[in-house]
C-alpha cells in the first residue's frame, strides 16, 4: 500500500513497521492521521523513536484514533485519568504484561489500541514481543478454522487484577472487574483479516464446550499463536513509542532487567465491539 505522508519500514512479512521522520508529539494533518490508522491495520504494531512525550501531547496523539480508555484497575496521575503508569524497578514484584495478551480484552467493547512510550530503559532487556493474531489464524487448517469460527470465549480481568492487587498490598474488596464473550475468531474492522482473539491473561473458557475440551482447546490455541514464526521483537530506546492494534496483535512484556528501571507511560484508544 502506497502512502504519501508516511515512511515506513516493515520490520517482518507478518507485522510490524518503523514510522520515520515523523513528530508525533506535535498536532498532525487529517492526511497524516488517515495513513497512520490504515497502516496500523496493515501492520498491527508502528514504532516510533525519539519521542519526547508528556502527558498532555501523547493524549492529544491518541485521540487523533477515538476516545480514550481510562483503565479498570489502575488510576492515573491526578488530572490525567487516561494515563496508565507504566513502572518496574528494584522494589517491584511483577510488571505489566507478563504473559501474553491483547490489552483488556475483558471489556465489552476492547480497545483500539494502545501508545505506550517508554523515558527511561535498561541498558539492556526489556524488550516487548508482538505476534500477529492474522498469521497465527492463517496457519491453522481449513479444518480448525471452520470449527473455531462458531465459537464464543469469555474474558474476565478477575484473575489478572485481583493478583496484581494482592501482590501491590491494594485492597479491592468490593470491585467488580469486567468480563465479557467475544468470538473465538474476528474480522478485524479495518483490514477485514481474519484473526484468533484469545489470549492467556483474560480468557478463562470457550463457551461451547465442555470444560475439559474447553481446555485443551485453549491451550492448543495460545500455543499455536505465540509461536516464534508470528512474532517480532522491539528493543526499546529512551523515548520509543509503539502503538498496537489490539485486535490485530497480543503482546508479551519482557522481565529480564531486574532491578533496573524502566519506566514510561501509556494510553489506550477505545473501541467497539467485535465482529465474528
Amino acid at each position: 500500500m502506497a502512502y504519501d505522508t508516511l515512511n515506513l519500514r516493515p520490520v517482518s512479512p507478518h507485522l510490524g513497521a518503523e514510522v520515520r521522520d515523523l513528530d508525533i508529539t506535535r498536532p498532525l494533518t487529517n492526511r497524516q492521521v488517515a495513513e497512520l490508522h490504515t497502516a496500523l491495520g496493515e501492520f498491527g504494531v508502528l514504532f516510533f523513536r525519539d519521542q519526547r512525550f508528556d502527558f498532555d501531547s501523547q493524549k492529544r496523539f491518541g485521540r487523533y484514533f477515538g476516545e480514550l480508555d481510562i483503565h479498570p484497575n489502575t488510576p492515573g496521575p491526578e488530572g490525567h485519568p487516561e494515563i496508565l503508569p507504566i513502572h518496574a524497578d528494584a522494589n517491584s514484584k511483577m510488571i505489566a504484561g507478563e504473559k501474553w495478551h491483547s490489552d483488556v480484552s475483558c471489556r465489552q467493547e476492547p480497545p483500539l489500541g494502545s501508545i505506550l512510550h517508554l523515558h527511561t530503559v535498561p541498558p539492556s532487556g526489556g524488550d516487548t514481543l508482538f505476534a500477529s493474531l492474522g498469521a497465527a489464524y492463517d496457519a491453522l487448517s481449513p479444518r480448525m478454522k471452520t470449527y473455531l469460527e462458531a465459537l464464543t470465549a469469555f474474558h474476565s480481568g478477575e484473575r489478572n487484577y485481583r493478583k496484581r492487587n494482592r501482590l501491590e498490598g491494594v485492597d479491592d474488596t468490593g470491585r467488580v472487574f469486567p468480563s465479557a464473550n467475544h468470538p473465538v475468531v474476528i474480522r478485524h474492522p479495518i483490514s477485514g483479516r481474519r484473526g484468533l482473539y484469545v489470549n492467556r491473561l483474560f480468557t478463562y473458557r470457550i463457551n461451547e464446550l465442555p470444560e475439559e475440551e474447553s481446555d485443551a482447546v485453549l491451550r492448543f490455541l495460545f500455543e499455536h499463536s505465540e509461536k516464534p514464526d508470528f512474532q517480532i521483537r522491539f528493543q526499546w530506546q529512551p523515548h520509543s513509542v509503539a502503538f498496537w492494534d489490539n485486535r490485530a496483535v497480543q503482546h508479551l512484556a519482557i522481565w529480564d532487567y531486574f532491578p533496573q528501571v524502566r519506566s514510561g507511560s501509556r494510553v489506550t484508544v477505545k473501541g467497539g465491539r467485535l465482529a465474528a
